[in-house]
This record gives C-alpha cells, sequence and structure tokens, in this order.
C-alpha cells in the first residue's frame, strides 16, 4: 500500500521559509540526484536542525506529492497548529496595535486561502478566522501558494462563526462585511478601529447570518462586464484600504 502524507509542505521555497520558521518537520523527502541550487540550503538547515533527509525515487515522491510543483522536495510535518481565536487578540496586545482580523465565510478554493494568507501576513493582519466545516484548510497547496506565510500567521478554525463574530463583539472589535448590496464604497468606511473584516465565499458572498451580524457592510464598485471579484482580489484590496487608513492614524499618533 502507498504511503500518502496528509500533512506536507511542498516546493523549494515553502520548504526553506518552513525551515527557518522553526515549526516543527517529522522528515525531507528529496528525489534522488536532486542536489543542486536551493536544495543545498535545504540539506544544509535540515542538517543544522537534524531533521531526517530522505532520499527517494522520483516516481515515489511524484506519488506522494499533492500539488503539481514539489521541485523535488517534501516536507512532512505534524498537523497544521490552529490557534484560538483569544491568541489572535493575544497578538494584537503584543504589538500594542489594535486588533485587526479576516473573517472568512466559506472560502472554498485552497488557492483563494493561500493568496489571502500570503496578503494578510503581509498586511500585518493579526490574524485569520476560518469555520471548520464546507471551507478550505490549511494543506500543502495553501502552503505553497502562501508562499510559507502560513508559517507566520495565526489561524484560528471555528464550529460557528456567528458565535465567534458575537464574542469579538463583545472584546470591542467592529465587524465589517463586504457585500455588493451596499451603497458605502469600501474607501468611505472608516477602518480605525478594532476591525474584522469579513471575507464571503467565491461563489455565494456572506452567508445570511453572519451578513446580519456585521456592523457595516462595503463594496468595492465594479465598471466592467463582470460583477465580481477573485475572493483573494477583494480581500487584498480592502485589506490595504485598512491598512492605508490605520497607518496614517499611527503617524498622527
Amino acid at each position: 500500500m502507498e504511503e500518502h502524507y496528509q500533512d506536507q509542505i511542498e516546493g523549494r521555497n515553502s520548504v526553506i521559509e518552513l525551515l527557518e520558521s522553526g515549526r516543527d518537520v517529522n522528515k525531507i523527502l528529496v528525489a534522488k540526484g536532486e542536489k543542486h541550487g536551493s536544495l543545498h540550503k535545504i540539506m544544509a538547515l535540515a542538517k543544522e536542525k537534524k531533521i531526517v533527509v530522505s532520499e527517494i525515487e522520483k516516481s515515489k515522491l511524484n506519488q506522494i506529492a499533492q500539488t503539481q510543483n514539489h521541485q523535488g522536495v517534501i516536507a512532512i510535518v505534524p498537523p497544521f497548529d490552529y490557534c484560538e481565536v483569544e491568541d489572535i487578540l493575544e497578538e494584537a496586545s503584543k504589538r500594542n496595535e489594535m486588533p485587526f482580523l479576516l473573517i472568512l465565510d466559506g472560502i472554498e478554493d485552497p488557492h483563494n486561502l493561500g493568496a489571502i494568507i500570503r496578503t494578510a501576513e503581509t498586511a500585518g493582519v493579526h490574524g485569520i478566522i476560518i469555520p471548520k466545516r464546507r471551507a478550505a484548510q490549511v494543506n500543502s497547496t495553501v502552503s505553497k501558494v502562501s508562499a510559507g506565510a502560513v508559517e507566520y500567521m495565526k489561524i484560528a478554525r471555528v464550529n460557528n462563526l456567528n458565535e465567534t463574530i458575537r464574542y469579538l463583539k463583545k472584546q470591542g472589535v467592529w465587524i465589517c462585511g463586504t457585500d455588493m448590496d451596499t451603497d458605502v464604497i469600501y474607501t468611505k468606511q472608516d477602518y480605525k478601529m478594532p476591525m474584522a473584516i469579513v471575507i464571503g465565499s467565491e461563489g455565494f458572498g456572506m452567508s445570511r447570518l453572519v451578513k446580519e451580524n456585521c456592523d457595516f457592510i462595503v463594496k468595492i464598485p465594479m465598471k466592467g462586464h463582470i460583477n465580481s471579484l477573485n475572493a483573494s482580489v477583494s480581500a487584498g484590496i480592502i485589506i490595504y484600504e485598512a491598512v492605508r487608513q490605520r497607518n496614517q492614524k499611527n503617524m498622527q499618533i
């Protein structure tokens, strides 16, 4: 029976990010004969951290791989270490910043999840909240698309988004939804407060209850024939408007 690893990081840059992050690694699989370029760095880092490196036939590595582009290296890791929502708020407190969170309401495409995590990490978002059911979870594809950002981003997985939203509100966090059914353009909203931005699913947007639980809702204006953006692009546009405003507030302080 072929061994199939469920928790793995694939691709040279992603594995380097993993090794440099200090996260636990069970072992690293390298295709036989692949010793050039950045694989030297990977093997040196693995040796330094006393991580086992196993050389296997490229055909076997192809069978184990969960993505199309493993580049001759796969790291086998323990399951992704999700955090609690409280840990995200604690991260904001540690940085002495107003909480800045993302809530993903049913993002199903792992490529979108990975891209959102990458953008959120570069923007200084304190953490991301995803539901346990009917949504993409962190896997090798997500890790690769995020370019290693999953190693630095706090991600909480919750049973009920609406309960979590109510909890956040009690902690003084305002909830900003994204939907075309509003008159408020995203640039007109004030984000200079403890904030969680909700990004809805690719096909259906935010669920009805989540939408009802938002404190305010913003939209990105559309001028073309297509009336919706990719979820990760929408997230990036609104995240960086929030960053722009919040940086202005910090400069004023």
